[in-house]
């Protein structure tokens, strides 16, 4: 397993459909999930620290494990078939729970959970992008995140259907 960081939400043009972008940790490869746009909602509020009035469900889910006194130990993301991604809820007593990929990210970006990522899901469906030699790091992110949307301007999901 590979721990990845939530990169953000993106678009896909023409489609307008959202994308969770995911990044290898210590390495150069990104990992597009296509996803629902209430996912891409919920993901992208957490990650700006949003707090709506009322809990949205993935908040209420967070909630309800912590006051039946577990933690979300980790996310795993853990098959890819036909296109469509699974994960892997893990809590502290060692249960797992199957769920969508873009509901577990929701819930890990919550809760503070780390997120990982199979071997083999990084080399079928990764996408590399190799590091610049630029110093500045937000100018060296923002180029990499350039770069990756010109590959997503290009990309459809049938291009990740090895079938």
């Amino acid at each position: 397993m590979r721990e990845v960081d939530v990169v953000g939400v993106r678009v896909e043009m023409p489609s307008s459909q959202p994308i969770v972008l995911l990044r290898e940790v210590g390495g150069e490869r990104y990992l597009p999930i296509w996803i629902g746009a209430a996912e891409a909602s919920a993901i992208a509020f957490a990650q700006q620290g949003m707090e709506p009035p009322r809990p949205l469900t993935h908040d209420l889910f967070a909630e309800t494990i912590r006051m039946l006194g577990h933690t979300l130990s980790q996310v795993r993301i853990v098959n890819l078939t036909d296109g469509v991604f699974e994960a892997i809820l893990v809590f502290d007593d060692k249960t797992e729970i199957s769920a969508r990929p873009s509901d577990s990210i929701a819930l890990a970006l919550r809760t503070g959970t780390p997120v990982f990522c199979t071997e083999e899901i990084l080399a079928e469906a990764g996408i590399p992008v190799p590091d610049s030699e630029n110093e500045d790091d937000e100018v060296v992110e923002e180029e990499e995140v350039e770069r990756f949307r010109e590959f997503l301007d290009q990309v459809t999901p049938e291009d990740f259907d090895k079938s």
